[in-house]
């Protein structure tokens, strides 16, 4: 019946993906079109990164996958990914989940989220089902924009709040200090879970690890699991007292307290990453359902291991997962689910939340919107190796603060530009705006630099999951490599390149780098965002030629 189930509403919606071609007149009810089914529904969003605002956003081209899981979703990019699905290149489904045709097609379907729009939609469905919905948020939440930096997170609660959350997990909010968070704990009115997170003299649990609703007759239980990597990749001296870690053992015994508590539906509510929620899904027994987060990736499938479902709902408020569950005798009988893309110019604004998004903005309307220069060129993040929006960062730092080599994070948060769009202060801290943002200048040794490339290579492609900590390459300037994702640990990288020359980086030669988002204690330097500003201010006009200089071998 799972299966049965499963299948037809697929069909269906591919189905219905296939007809909105670009022209076609898509309507709100298009996008909420859904057949009801069982007694639960699910809504999830996840890593919207504080954006409150439609905008654009682009997936990634490459997305490689090691290991066990090459080749297998969310590691199916492009032209791949649309024959996977079986989406119509053109469609709206193809702009909103691949890189294909991605700047005309921006123009014809327009942007993506804004939370006025996911108010509309979220209402929407608890109209529908007011005793079955449970809405649920993956975390990295509170952080990512120029309002959340100012009001230290404060904004992203009052409005999540008005959402009607019933309960969220974290990442990067855990970047604005242990006691900002309890500060902002205070002002949450839903559940703040994270299982994995204890503190560190007594081994104790920080927060609650698991919350029960009671949804169409049905007990539910909600695990809470942070990202487990966060003092490593984030900065320990925030949360000193803190510990995390992926702790497969303690998620086994809060689902089996939960089975005990009477839950006929167990949820895992996580911020591990799409292959590390995979593995853990074939090792913990009982999970339900996996809504999963941090790698930012958008899946229109559930994916399934063995009775436990995946569900991938992309990033920045582009996406709501719905997923209708058929809860009987303790058990999921079958299940129907739908990724809803949020475009902007079709669904109707909600006007309390569009009236609490201009109150947040407007002490800062006139620094939000100034223009700092303009791009010819397509801007975006995302992708394992380049993103032209992070060669922009690169090259400021390296004449803004005279450097011979740059380096800048692989994050896969931040907004897309269009060719022809103004850069704005708004646009610059959609791709910068964290809580440690010195732009360091230092002298590094060829021999440190080909260790800093290993060992975030190894971060991404180690073929253990529970080694991965997502993200993607630090990203380079000045400087070129050829990177082997297959090879072993301290082997993947070679072939660097000092561009200014053209001659290799000599291992024992220092060089001065700059670079931003040190996780080390008193790094100083001027705000990332500074520096990119003054640049844009001196440049007026960028175009960002496409990088070569990161070769990949295999492709």
């Amino acid at each position: 019946m799972q299966i049965a189930l499963a299948t037809s509403a697929l069909s269906a919606a591919g189905g219905t993906r296939a007809g909105w071609a670009a022209g076609t007149a898509l309507t709100q009810s298009d996008l909420l079109a859904f057949q009801p089914l069982g007694n639960v529904t699910l809504l999830h969003i996840t890593d919207i990164h504080a954006q409150l605002m439609p905008l654009y956003f682009r997936e990634p081209s490459i997305n490689i996958g090691v290991g066990e899981v090459s080749g297998l979703p969310p590691h199916v990019t492009g032209k791949a990914f649309l024959e996977r699905y079986g989406l119509e290149a053109g469609s709206a489904d193809a702009y909103a989940l691949s890189d294909v045709g991605f700047e005309s097609l921006a123009r014809d379907y327009g942007r993506v989220g804004g939370v006025d729009r996911l108010a509309t939609m979220i209402k929407s469905v608890r109209a529908e089902r007011p005793d079955n919905t449970l809405f649920l948020d993956g975390g990295d939440t509170w952080q990512g924009s120029y309002t959340s930096f100012q009001s230290q997170g404060a904004d992203m609660v009052r409005v999540m709040n008005a959402l009607g959350t019933d309960a969220m997990t974290a990442h990067w909010e855990f970047t604005y200090g242990a006691d900002r968070v309890t500060e902002l704990l205070e002002e949450l009115a839903f559940p703040f879970l994270a299982n994995n997170v204890r503190d560190t003299d007594w081994e104790e649990p920080v927060f609650d690890g698991i919350a029960y609703f009671e949804r169409g007759g049905v007990k539910v239980g909600v695990i809470g699991q942070a990202f487990p990597y966060t003092p490593v990749a984030n900065p320990r001296y925030k949360i000193p007292s803190w510990s995390f870690g992926i702790r497969e053992e303690a998620v086994q015994m809060q689902v089996e307290t939960a089975r005990e508590e009477g839950a006929e539906l167990v949820v895992l509510l996580s911020h591990n990453g799409f292959d590390v929620d995979r593995k853990l899904a074939s090792r913990v027994q009982g999970i339900d359902v996996i809504l999963t987060g941090h790698t930012h990736d958008a899946l229109p499938e559930v994916v399934t291991v063995g009775k436990t479902l995946l569900v991938a709902s992309g990033s920045h408020g582009k996406f709501l997962s719905r997923l209708d569950l058929d809860v009987r005798d303790g058990a999921v009988r079958g299940y129907r689910y739908k990724l809803m893309p949020v475009f902007s110019d079709v669904v109707t604004p909600d006007a309390e939340m569009a009236a609490l998004v201009g109150e947040i903005r407007a002490p800062h309307a006139a620094e939000l919107e100034r223009v700092l220069g303009k791009t010819d060129s397509l801007l975006y993040r995302r992708g394992n190796f380049n993103g032209t929006f992070d060669d922009l960062i690169c090259q400021a730092l390296l004449q803004e603060r005279e450097a011979e080599i740059a380096l800048s994070p692989g994050f896969r948060w931040g907004a897309t530009l269009l060719p022809g769009q103004d850069i704005t202060v708004e646009d610059v801290h959609n791709v910068t705006s964290i809580t440690y943002p010195a732009a360091y200048r230092t002298e590094m040794t060829g021999a440190f630099l080909k260790t800093v490339l290993e060992d975030v290579a190894d971060n991404l492609f180690n073929p253990d999951p529970y080694y991965q900590q997502g993200g993607d390459m630090v990203r380079v300037g000045g400087l070129g490599y050829t990177i082997d994702p297959a090879a072993a640990a301290g082997e993947r990288i070679s072939d660097m390149t000092f561009l200014a020359t053209g001659e290799p980086i000599e291992a024992g030669r220092s060089y001065w780098v700059a670079g931003w988002a040190s996780v080390n204690e008193g790094t100083e330097g001027p705000p990332i965002w500074d520096v990119v500003a003054a640049y844009l201010q001196r440049q007026g006009t960028v175009n960002l030629a496409p990088n070569a200089s990161v070769k990949v071998a295999g492709l």
